[in-house]
């Protein structure tokens, strides 16, 4: 039996071409191919803000059996540029769906490209580094020999990826990060009754959202803070102007040096202040940068739910959920500040402390949207130190 013609190509910068078959809304798009071996979680990923300008390949070959709903979106419309997969896409089997993820990606003009040899994919990425790619779906052409039909779907594509501007350099919270301060107060999902109020808060939080997830901020209200959302350029000034008791800076996507431009007065003049600081994968890269040091892009970063991370102050190992594509250089950092964690995958950097004021954060998600919850305790740990602040 003959194969049917495909309806997509994916072309990499270096020339390399894979059809397949598209699903989602027709079009086209460029970005940087990553790899993501979460099982599951697909919608938490794609509507994650740290996933601007790529497109995700899944190593976890069935996707689309859980289907997609009002409640797991992690910000307003998907963020990630296009999915790669390997099989077509499953029709949904878990009793939270309400839509297809075919439909999902449609209502928000994404699509992905099923029938690609992901491991192939896979590998290339791991050992060449994230390649610049172009994207291409439709549905229109129906006649002529498969040959043809895929000539037509590749003309042009390489040329795109090869165009494309990439990450190095970007700043790319500009693009994600909110409009304008708001408050936030719904906390965690509980089985039985979705996203509820979270409990009476004991704190202020001032949340810099340079592309946060809405888990984070959840998490952040069940760990007892009153929560305050403002934009990424926002200062040093208008921050502490709120009188928070501690400042969360979030995760985010793009070249944390160019984000640093305006970001890391503000974060050094909150350190200034004295107030309990946390922050995220971004928010930790930045925090590096403000202390006075360094950060670098990794050849194909971490993305997943299967991170094992390693506490070097207790010696316990965390299974973690990762998404980047920059580390901070832990050789760069100053006396002041001690590497608290590390990656065992391959050893980088995936947290820090100074060590004589209430001012930490880590390069993994402690929220686990999606993933494993091993490391809520952080934002416990956070509480803590407002608490022993207050109490002076």
């Amino acid at each position: 039996m003959t194969a049917p013609a495909p309806t997509a190509c994916l072309a990499l910068a270096d020339g390399s071409l894979y059809w397949g078959y598209g699903f989602g809304a027709t079009g086209e798009t460029v970005g940087e191919l990553c790899f993501n071996t979460a099982m599951t979680g697909y919608q938490e990923i794609m509507t994650d803000p740290s996933y601007a300008h790529q497109v995700i390949t899944f190593t976890f070959p069935h996707i689309g059996n859980v289907g997609t709903n009002s409640e797991d979106d992690e910000t307003a419309i998907p963020v990630a540029r296009g999915m790669v997969v390997r099989w077509p896409v499953t029709e949904p089997q878990n009793w939270r769906a309400a839509k297809p993820l075919a439909d999902f990606l449609a209502a928000h003009g994404r699509f992905g490209i099923s029938g690609v040899d992901t491991r192939r994919l896979t590998r290339r990425i791991r050992d060449l580094g994230m390649p610049h790619v172009a994207m291409r779906y439709s549905d229109a052409i129906s006649s002529g020999d498969i040959d043809a039909i895929s000539a037509t779907l590749s003309d042009g594509l390489v040329e795109k990826a090869r165009a494309f501007a990439g990450i190095d350099g970007a700043d790319l919270a500009r693009e994600v990060t909110c409009g304008q301060s708001y408050g936030w107060t719904e906390g965690r999902w509980a089985h039985g009754t979705g996203f509820g109020p979270a409990p009476e808060p004991r704190h202020k939080v001032v949340a810099v959202d340079f592309g946060a997830k809405r888990n984070i901020l959840r998490c952040l209200s069940d760990a007892g803070a009153a929560v305050t959302v403002v934009p990424a350029t926002a200062t040093a000034e208008e921050v502490l102007a709120h009188k928070p008791d501690g400042v969360f800076l979030s995760n985010g996507p793009g070249d944390p040096a160019a984000t640093g431009e305006y970001a890391v007065p503000m974060i050094r003049g909150v350190l200034e202040a004295g107030l309990p600081l946390f922050g995220i994968c971004l928010g930790h890269q930045l925090l590096g940068l403000a202390l006075g040091g360094q950060t670098v892009k990794m050849n194909h970063g971490h993305h997943g739910a299967n991170h094992p991370v390693k506490d070097l102050e207790t010696g316990k190992v965390e299974i973690t959920s990762m998404n980047h594509g920059f580390a901070v250089d832990a050789t760069s950092l100053p006396a002041a500040a001690m590497e608290t964690h590390v990656s065992l995958f391959d050893g980088t950097n995936c947290g820090l402390r100074l060590r004589d004021r209430p001012v930490f954060s880590v390069q993994y998600h402690p929220e686990a949207s999606p993933g494993p919850m091993d490391s809520y305790y952080l934002f416990e740990r956070f509480t803590a130190a407002m608490d022993a602040a207050k109490a002076g």
